[in-house]
Order: structure tokens, then C-alpha cells, then sequence
């Protein structure tokens, strides 16, 4: 039998991003020097796939460019 470890307590992320977030976002951005999908995840206590989408839409307004773009990591400043 296995032995059971501590249960680490799974963060709670959000998975839609509310009015609250999506403003903060859009303030804080601009002072990271770096922005990519897990400094948004930390950041901002979202998850993975909407960080994704938030960074996209962050690039089409014009509030983030890119710097590297790479097929696994997306890095923006």
C-alpha cells in the first residue's frame, strides 16, 4: 500500500475572470516587467487557460507586445 503524504491544498484559481480581476490585470501589466502565463497565474490567482486567453487579449490591445514566442512559452513585456 501507498503511503499517503500531506495532501497539499490545491489552489483555488480562478477559472473566469471577473470585473474586479480584469481590471486589476489591465492596471498591473503594465508595471511587470516580465508577463507570461505562469507571473499571471501567480499574480493574479487565475488559471492556466485563462491566463492564456487574458495574455491574448492583453497582445490585441496593445498593452503588452512579445519578446520571445516560442511554441511552448509566450514571453511579453
Amino acid at each position: 500500500s501507498r503511503s499517503k503524504g500531506k495532501v497539499k491544498d490545491k489552489a483555488q484559481h480562478a477559472v473566469i475572470l471577473d470585473k474586479q480581476t480584469s481590471e486589476k490585470l489591465y492596471k498591473d501589466v503594465q508595471s511587470f516587467r516580465l508577463v507570461t502565463v505562469a507571473t499571471l497565474v501567480d499574480r493574479m490567482k487565475i488559471n492556466g487557460s485563462l491566463a492564456r486567453r487574458c495574455i491574448k487579449d492583453l497582445e490585441e490591445k496593445g498593452l503588452i507586445r512579445p519578446v520571445v514566442q516560442h511554441s511552448k512559452m509566450q514571453i511579453y513585456s
